[in-house]
């Protein structure tokens, strides 16, 4: 792990090498960069060969409760990558509000590919949609989604795909009468990944 300067104070990047390419994850709005489907789509980008960095935005790392605004977190998240050394392929994602960063930013980036982890499609009880900041790259997207997610289901389109884990909601949780462990649907999300990231890198 290590510090990296933005105009918005310090991130933190937490890196594991690969032999090529690079996968970049941010964070969600209520977590950090340990949830659970974002180290399932780290283990799945190590198998597929890449190196991921999973990026700490610098309103977690100053101990702040809520996230910054979406140009804040533009703003931080390109220049942490900017700061980063690969070779090969760049790849964006997150998870939630991760996803949002890295779909409004791979034009500029020039990503190969976007992963969205838990898009959040629409809020619980607002009718306002994302669905454009999921159109916004023309690389290839996936989309890895709770069959329960409370931010409902994107759709399928030109350039998006979407897996639907069964039984899982927003953070990619279980009950017990779906019949899942949360083991086998974070397995399922890391294959999924890493499947994926095979055929876009």
């Amino acid at each position: 792990m290590r510090e990296v300067e933005t105009p918005r104070g310090p991130a933190r990047v937490h890196l594991d090498p690969g032999e090529r390419g690079l996968l970049v994850l941010g964070h969600g709005a209520g977590g950090g960069p340990e949830a659970p489907d974002l180290l399932a789509a780290r283990e799945g980008a190590l198998a597929a060969g890449l190196s991921v960095a999973r990026v700490e935005q610098p309103w977690r790392v100053a101990g702040k409760r809520v996230a910054e605004a979406a140009p804040k977190l533009d703003e931080a998240w390109l220049a942490v990558i900017a700061q980063l050394q690969y070779d090969g392929t760049l790849v964006l994602g997150g998870r939630s509000s991760g996803a949002r960063v890295a779909c409004r930013t791979a034009t500029e980036l020039r990503a190969s590919a976007v992963l969205a982890l838990a898009f959040p499609l629409v809020p619980p009880g607002r009718a306002t949609s994302r669905a454009h900041e999921l159109a916004l790259p023309t690389v290839p997207r996936l989309v890895v989604q709770g069959r329960r997610d409370t931010f409902g289901l994107p759709a399928e389109s030109d350039g998006v795909s979407l897996h639907v884990v069964d039984g899982a909601d927003h953070s990619f949780a279980v009950r017990r009468q779906d019949g899942r462990t949360r083991s086998e649907v974070l397995t399922e999300v890391r294959e999924t990944v890493r499947d994926w990231l095979q055929t876009v890198t």
